[in-house]
């Protein structure tokens, strides 16, 4: 293969050498270097791990790639999201991976850095974690709701990189009940890209009072979050809709359907006018996620509040409040049932 096809720093030639890869990695600026066929399809990746321990193995610089290549590689499709291929990357404790396309040629590579960084945002987030979770029972005996596992990962800590991966960096942890399981685990933030501080709820503050903590009035716009999603929402343009929009507060919503299990039936008096099986209905509900303008945060009373009910006071001072609807996967791991699902296990 010529060097010209060679579309990507990091890519190799399976008819190249060992050599050949350590300049590959050199050039690259990465730890992985990944060869491939005359098609441009992948045929292994080799690590600088991998290079090394060939070497110390007894193998020299002009050793063929074709006996030395991992061969058992993970690669994604395209369309594989952001939250899913993070969650790949750390299940298989993987720094980069492929992206193929549906022939299976090679089109990019994730790497750990970039699916975590995005341009930094001056927001803020804020996330609400102080509740108890009684509704998971014995789960959350002793273990905060948001530090509950979903695919390997505390549903806090995906929701922090989450944020990370739209640029926000400084996050505000409300923390009451088992506050210092959740401190232990996140430290100052480092570790996952980003500052983490703490506003410690001597009491419940409800899922709005803890705003009233902030240590000072944010200079843009606020996200405020519930600490039990699971979601992959896209809180930039979340961000983006609010900005542009002029209004005091955006509302994230979802349209939710239930069905009845039963065949219901419409009366006049006692007369029968109509029969329905199992019908469907759908209301827009309130997806536990919220963009505030800082001075909306002026409406906060002291002690405990809700978010509703802040949005209620800005409706009735006549500010514009404004609905963002998510089509991403969402989760409100409120129940146990709702664990499950998040988990993928049936109830």
């Amino acid at each position: 293969m010529s060097s010209a096809a060679l579309r990507h720093p990091w890519q190799v030639s399976i008819e190249g050498t060992l050599r050949d890869v350590f300049l590959t990695l050199e050039r690259g600026g990465m730890r992985v270097a990944v060869a491939t066929g005359e098609r441009g399809d992948i045929v292994g990746i080799m690590t600088d791990g991998d290079a090394r321990r060939a070497l110390l193995g007894g193998a020299s610089l002009e050793t063929p790639l074709t006996g030395l290549l991992n061969r058992s590689f993970t690669a994604v499709e395209p369309s594989l999201s952001r939250t899913a291929v993070l969650d790949l990357m750390h299940a298989r404790h993987l720094d980069a991976i492929p992206i193929v396309d549906e022939k299976g040629l090679l089109v990019g590579l994730h790497q750990l850095h970039d699916v975590l960084r995005a341009d930094d945002r001056e927001n803020w987030a804020v996330i609400m974690v102080g509740g108890r979770g009684t509704r998971l029972g014995a789960i959350t005996t002793h273990l905060p709701k948001p530090m509950v596992r979903v695919a390997g990962r505390p549903i806090l800590e995906r929701l922090v990189l989450h944020l990370v991966g739209f640029g926000v960096r400084r996050i505000f942890l409300a923390i009451n009940y088992l506050g210092h399981v959740i401190e232990a685990h996140f430290g100052d933030g480092a570790r996952f890209g980003c500052t983490i501080e703490y506003l410690r709820e001597e009491r419940p503050l409800g899922t709005g009072g803890a705003l009233s903590l902030l240590p000072s009035r944010p200079r843009v716009p606020l996200l405020v979050l519930n600490g039990d999603l699971v979601t992959q929402a896209d809180l930039g343009s979340m961000l983006d809709f609010h900005e542009s929009g002029g209004q005091a507060a955006t509302l994230a919503v979802r349209p939710y359907f239930h069905t009845i299990p039963f065949g219901c039936v419409d009366l006049e008096d006692s007369r029968v006018v109509r029969i329905e099986e199992k019908p469907r209905h759908g209301r827009i509900i309130n997806a536990g996620m919220y963009v505030l303008s800082p001075a909306v945060l002026e409406r906060v009373p002291p002690g405990e509040a809700s978010m509703p009910g802040l949005l209620e006071a800005c409706l009735a001072h006549g500010d514009l409040v404004r609905a963002f609807e998510i089509e991403e996967d969402w989760i409100d791991v409120g129940q146990r049932e709702q664990l499950y699902e998040a988990r993928g296990e049936d109830a």
